[in-house]
């Protein structure tokens, strides 16, 4: 392989990136998209709010060094419960409350961590305020939330509102002017808001973003992610998702619900808020088909879906166009029969990677020039041992946590960042950019498919090349 830089274009924050970017973002919080792939049918800008007095980006803001983060839970179903022992496993973390609106999940939980011989948290439940109650606490530096989507944004605000730093799970808002109330809600608030994007933290996602930064893929022209999985069974299913409240939203729109984990991958390489943007979606959508064919096949006729209509398409696509003139797709289906993948796939003018393709025990394929020829995909496991994160290089494999080990990287990382005082890696911009597609690809269907803007949440400071994901190594601070 070819030997490379002692330090990544990306780390340099400069170079041709950063002089491109500020030259395509002149005045861009108010000018129209700055690229198309197509050149047809460019949207009219988004409408970007002002600032209100006293109100200031949270961009490279850092956390206040907690000596220990103290963290409530809100949501103990499958995600939330199944997060609790990592939390409670992270060096410098302790939980000390827990809420669900059925009071015993919350004893469950609280159960569970005091037989590990942890500190029992605090119990909230019965109602469905009973998250404020718990949120009244002085004893709570990070509100974990994990309910059904439709209390994300309600519940992430009333953790900012009252001081504290929220982590919520995909997606933090499903509305435009929810997102930006986050945005606003966390510059007036001074506490950081942050998407729970495991994915993000996944071992082949984060050696791939290093790849990109470290130019081994040239210039980076497009990048393909998606949420591939079969649900059906889990849809169907009267305990898995409480009231069956994910099936439900298959009723009620037709939207691309859950394209993050596919697409904040590739715009972490592809420098999304740092140095790109994205301007403008278009959305296809397939006929609904999936989940009343499961239905007909594997259902009796008793049960309360037989009175439902489904509407949204089996497969949701999303094309996205930068200011950079890249191009992301994203794919959001969990209505088929298919095996899982996120897709994970970034292009340049010197090579390609995929990910969910290869016969390696990664999962993944390369092939780059020089190292390669012959038109012949190899093996990506070379590349992902010399591109490790340091994150995995740390604590990959001490704890191996849900989802192959990205559930406990994430905790431990979001852990470290406020014990140590440093800047999230994730920000309230980041996650409002990744869960925009949600409203976005609403307007784009409802339109037969024709582009809509999108909206810069950074207001103009997208150009700025910054730290990310990328991050470089730091140790979590000693437990007293």
């Amino acid at each position: 392989m070819p030997e490379l830089p002692a330090v990544s274009r990306r780390l340099l924050l400069g170079g041709a990136l950063a002089a491109g970017a500020a030259a395509a973002g002149a005045g861009a919080a108010h000018a129209a998209p700055e690229s198309a792939a197509t050149g047809v049918d460019t949207p009219l800008p988004a409408p970007t709010p002002p600032r209100r007095r006293g109100q200031h980006s949270m961009i490279d803001v850092p956390f206040d060094v907690h000596e220990t983060v103290r963290v409530g839970m809100v949501g103990l179903g499958n995600r939330g419960s199944g997060m609790a022992e990592g939390w409670a496993a992270v060096p410098g973390c302790r939980v000390t409350a827990v809420c669900d609106i059925r009071a015993d999940r919350a004893t469950s939980v609280a159960d569970r961590l005091a037989a590990l011989g942890k500190p029992r948290p605090a119990e909230y439940g019965g109602s469905a305020d009973a998250y404020a109650r718990m949120l009244r606490r002085d004893d709570i530096d990070l509100v974990y939330i994990a309910t059904p989507w439709e209390f994300h944004h309600r519940q992430g605000r009333a953790a900012l509102e009252a001081g504290k730093h929220a982590l919520v799970e995909l997606p933090v808002a499903t509305e435009l002017g929810e997102l930006w109330d986050l945005v606003d809600t966390s510059e007036r608030t001074r506490r950081h808001l942050m998407l729970s994007e495991n994915c993000s933290y996944g071992r082949n996602e984060l050696a791939m973003l290093k790849m990109a930064h470290d130019g081994l893929f040239g210039d980076v022209t497009n990048g393909h992610g998606g949420y591939l999985h079969d649900l059906r069974e889990l849809l169907f299913s009267d305990t898995y998702y409480t009231d069956s409240w994910r099936r439900l939203w298959h009723t009620r729109s037709t939207a691309s619900f859950y394209p993050m984990h596919g697409l904040a991958p590739i715009a972490a390489a592809m420098d999304i808020n740092r140095g790109d943007r994205m301007t403008a979606l278009r959305a296809t959508a397939t006929e609904p088909k999936g989940l009343a064919d499961y239905r007909e096949r594997f259902i009796d006729r008793s049960h309360p879906s037989w009175k439902e209509t489904y509407i949204n398409g089996d497969l949701v696509t999303c094309l996205i166009d930068t200011a950079q003139g890249r191009v992301i797709r994203a794919e959001h289906d969990v209505s088929s029969p298919r095996p899982y993948s996120r897709i994970n796939s970034l292009a340049g003018s010197r090579g390609i990677f995929e990910d969910y393709a290869g016969t390696s025990a990664t999962g993944g394929r390369i092939y780059v020039e020089p190292d390669h020829s012959g038109h012949t995909w190899r093996d990506f496991d070379s590349y992902r041992k010399e591109f490790d994160h340091w994150l995995w290089k740390t604590i990959g494999d001490e704890n191996n946590g849900g989802h192959g080990g990205m559930d406990y990287v994430l905790q431990w990382r979001t852990v470290q960042l406020m014990r140590a005082g440093l800047v999230p890696d994730i920000d309230v911009y980041d996650s409002a950019a990744w869960c925009a597609p949600v409203p976005l690809s609403v307007k784009s269907l409802a339109t037969g498919g024709r582009p809509v803007a999108y909206p810069d949440f950074t207001r103009g400071s997208w150009v700025n090349l910054r730290m990310g994901l990328d991050s470089r190594e730091s140790a979590m601070p000693p437990v007293a």
